[in-house]
């Protein structure tokens, strides 16, 4: 793989979620995957999608990239166990931890919203991202080093419409990455989230379109109007903020919600 600056040269990353939704574009997960092993990360690739994971081993490795596939849903606990075992038996130790694993179906607003969904919304978006966090870190405080990075939402701090589990485990994802931030700092470790605004990746565009029935390019379009920059971002926007917070470029930089939005969120307020 090209090397494009080599920003993480000799650096281990976990990338959660490095799969994709079926679509026309990139998702944000396997955009960073890509992106890590681009600037020299050996990457450890987990998702539940078999298929989709090792199409994006498949493409690091065709372009010279260093990345291992895992396997595993990650909303128990012994699967997030076990999977920060294998990274550290694949990589030897673990640099970077990238959490993008994230879901919206099913959600509605306050009354409406039934409690299965509110359930499995708050288990994948919020619960799992502790419980990688959770098994991650002790790892990290032995190597006294480490970046994690969370994905978030604009969601969580601006006007989500009817999406209040969403809005509300984002803003649980924001809470928690401040609070790894703040007891975790004299272990030499970071952790950041991002705050994607509206993005035209295969979970936010092609998934709502198939469910409503709704040509893509006009969701598409409608999306990009609210947006103040007047386009929507891509999952590289996503992986490229992701690589400056993962990187020793960002060493004095932990506990930041970093939107990346288009300006979205000057709105709020």
């Amino acid at each position: 793989m090209s090397n494009t600056g080599g920003r993480l040269s000799g650096k281990a990353a976990v990338v959660v979620g490095a799969g994709q939704t079926p679509g026309e574009t990139m998702g944000n997960g396997r955009a960073t995957a890509i992106t890590f092993a681009r600037e020299g990360a050996r990457v450890f690739a987990v998702d539940r999608d078999e298929e989709s994971l090792d199409e994006t081993v498949r493409v690091i490795r065709d372009a010279g990239g260093d990345a291992v596939a895992h396997l595993a849903s990650i909303g128990a606990e012994d699967a997030c166990r076990d999977l920060v075992a294998a990274a550290q038996s694949a990589l030897g130790r673990i640099d970077i931890l990238h959490n993008n694993v994230g879901i919206g179906a099913g959600d509605a607003g306050v009354s409406s919203l039934e409690e299965r969904s509110w359930d499995r919304i708050m288990d994948v978006n919020l619960k799992a991202m502790w419980l990688t966090c959770k098994h991650v870190l002790p790892v990290m405080r032995e190597q006294r080093a480490g970046a994690i990075v969370n994905i978030s939402s604009v969601a969580a701090i601006a006007a989500a419409g009817s999406l209040v589990a969403y809005k509300i485990s984002k803003a649980g994802v924001n809470a928690l990455t401040q609070s790894i931030a703040s007891s975790n700092a004299r272990f030499n470790i970071r952790a950041n989230a991002i705050m994607p605004g509206l993005m035209d990746t295969p979970m936010a565009v092609d998934a709502p379109a198939r469910a409503a029935g709704r040509d893509r390019a006009d969701l598409a379009s409608a999306r990009a109007s609210r947006v103040p920059l007047g386009h929507q971002g891509t999952a590289w926007d996503v992986a490229n903020a992701a690589l400056y917070l993962a990187s020793d470029e960002a060493a004095f930089v932990t506990g930041v919600l970093l939107p990346v939005d288009g300006g979205q969120s000057v709105r709020v307020g």
